[in-house]
């Protein structure tokens, strides 16, 4: 039995519906991103605004009086350049030993059978599900014993520690997504093991490691507490502590345009960082690897 043929007028009006539907999804999607964007637009309309307009009852939309006075406060202040330097060194090492350690694990997970692989596996997922703040006394009694508070080293370590089980179930599912017939191909033609992992699989991961990446650096970027307590000492603090520094307890105000402008600073690395790697962030995994 034939099947009957669609009418042009039928066809015409599921494209019209097809795309109301797709307009309607943009429209939310738009303003949802609108809404996402508000306290970003806040944060640095009040970096740019003066102290009498930014306290100003009710609040203005948009720049009443702009100034450039509170950026100039916060780049002449030596300790925002320490805690600058603090918050990239334990962020990069964060970053570099995280995502090798957890490439190295993931990887060995999705390709190998061995006794105990299930409970690992296991033990990745029940890592996450215990609370932070459970550990922090253990945390804080083991870096004091090895004279690694106020270290970045230290910081970047639990860090590490803490990150790894995370991202590693991330980077599983990038391991997984190659096919092992590419590793098994290469391996035919000469390479070892390791030459078919380095040649083969790992630039296949580039789009997962990055990913991965990002992740593991917004994590040691932004966070707060385990920082506020391994690091003690004012000389010796990220980012996150510094910012408090606008708080001033004592007189019983809080300079409202030095903590905007020192979290529109703060956000300058990540937006750089999201720059330059926006382009592996949308790439396909094994796109293009296997030709059909």
């Amino acid at each position: 039995m034939k099947a009957r043929p669609v009418s042009p007028a039928r066809s015409s009006q599921r494209r019209s519906a097809t795309r109301r539907s797709e307009r309607r999804a943009s429209l939310g999607a738009v303003i949802i991103a609108l809404i996402w964007l508000v306290p970003v637009y806040w944060m640095v309309k009040s970096a740019f605004e003066a102290d009498e307009s930014l306290l100003s009852s009710p609040p203005h939309l948009v720049i009443h009086e702009g100034t450039l006075a509170h950026f100039r406060q916060v780049l002449a202040d030596p300790s925002f350049w320490a805690a600058m330097r603090m918050s990239l060194t334990v962020a990069l090492v964060t970053v570099v030993f995280a995502t090798t350690l957890a490439l190295l694990f993931s990887f060995s997970l999705s390709r190998y059978r061995f006794r105990g692989r299930m409970a690992m596996i296991i033990a990745v997922l029940v890592v996450q599900m215990v609370p932070a703040e459970a550990l922090f006394i253990s945390q804080y009694q083991m870096l004091n014993s090895v004279n690694l508070l106020n270290s970045p080293i230290g910081l970047a370590i639990l860090y590490i520690g803490t990150h790894v089980p995370f991202i590693t179930w991330m980077m599983r599912g990038y391991v997984d997504a190659v096919p092992v017939d590419l590793e098994e191909a290469a391996q035919i033609d000469g390479c070892s093991r390791l030459s078919a992992f380095w040649r083969i699989t790992l630039p296949l991961l580039l789009p997962g490691i990055v990913a991965t990446s990002v992740f593991a650096f917004l994590f040691a970027w932004n966070e707060y507490t385990l920082a506020l307590i391994v690091l003690s000492r004012n000389t010796s603090v990220t980012l996150p502590i510094w910012l408090q520094s606008f708080q001033a307890s004592d007189l019983g105000y809080t300079d409202w345009g030095g903590v905007m402008a020192g979290a529109t600073l703060m956000a300058v690395p990540v937006i750089i960082m999201f720059v330059i790697i926006q382009k592996r962030l949308g790439q396909s995994t094994v796109g293009g690897a296997v030709k059909g």
